[in-house]
């Protein structure tokens, strides 16, 4: 029986049960496997793929829905990887196709690296911003910021949710509402009783990674940053918007190192909705 050409294997909704394929392909590609992130976004969102004959998985990529269930906001695309031996053969841009067809009039946006960007590029995003990636042990110095921090507790959850939505600009609660069971820290930062940031660290491969981390101010993205590497003995790891020049001297200054530059990208819209200032860095850049 004649092996099918590329073009013609189907592109198919990938489960949990996929979670072993999909950390296989990142490891295939040099990625850490990253079961974790991938069983997150796999349940948050919705996973496309497309099936090697020979086992595992030619491709695979995430979609994250925000806003409304029925006429979704915004749609971030992450984790879009090609095994190896497929690489250079069209099939990255043919499932790219498949998502922003599927979504239809949904605004999309993605962080594309320096390789990934001309094929983003080509199906019509735009780079409308940039993240820096930055890692290390961090290390306390310098005056200690003066917000106030704690850990989270359930009854935070509503004014949690009710500040994401105002800083994200659409409504993330299948999100929000997962982040204790996977994140290792859930931390906020309050003034007169009153909710001013939150931010999560949760594992990945031997780092904690800082993120969502959203705040009134520079000064509360601080101390947030600061309590949750005070609860933590691994390297952080964190993806934060270039323009906020402040915070990344200061943690540049306390021991992280910067790993590499991302643009963010739109399709279907000129900027993300939100309030960036107050936007600090994401969840993670497979989820926006």
């Amino acid at each position: 029986m004649p092996t099918p050409s590329l073009a013609d294997l189907p592109i198919r909704r990938l489960t949990l049960r996929d979670l072993t394929a999909c950390a296989d392909l990142s490891q295939n590609r040099g990625w850490p496997r990253e079961e974790h992130k991938w069983g997150f976004l796999l349940t948050a969102g919705k996973g496309y793929g497309i099936d090697d004959p020979e086992g595992g998985l030619v491709s695979a990529c995430v979609v994250t829905e925000y806003g409304p269930q029925e006429r979704p906001a915004l749609a971030a695309v992450g984790m879009v990887l090609v095994a190896e031996r497929y690489a250079r053969r069209g099939v990255g841009r043919r499932l790219m196709r498949h998502v922003v067809s599927t979504m239809g009039t949904t605004p999309l946006t993605l962080h594309a690296t320096p390789s990934g960007r001309p094929l983003y590029e080509e199906l019509g995003f735009k780079a409308t911003g940039r993240a820096e990636m930055l890692s290390g042990q961090f290390t306390p110095g310098g005056p200690e910021p003066g917000v106030g921090t704690r850990a989270a507790t359930a009854e935070d959850l509503t004014a949690i949710l009710r500040l994401d939505e105002q800083v994200f600009g659409a409504d993330r609660t299948h999100i929000i509402t997962r982040l204790p069971a996977f994140a290792d820290q859930l931390r906020i930062a309050e003034e007169n009783g009153r909710l001013i940031g939150y931010a999560a660290a949760w594992p990945n491969m031997g780092t904690q990674v800082v993120g969502p981390l959203v705040a009134r101010d520079t000064e509360t993205a601080k101390a947030l940053l600061a309590s949750l590497a005070a609860h933590t003995d691994r390297p952080l790891r964190t993806d934060v918007d270039v323009r906020h020049e402040e915070l990344l001297t200061w943690v540049k200054e306390r021991g992280l190192a910067s790993v590499a530059f991302n643009a963010v990208m739109t399709y279907g819209i000129t900027e993300l909705p939100g309030d960036w200032t107050r936007r600090f860095a994401p969840l993670t850049v497979a989820a926006g």
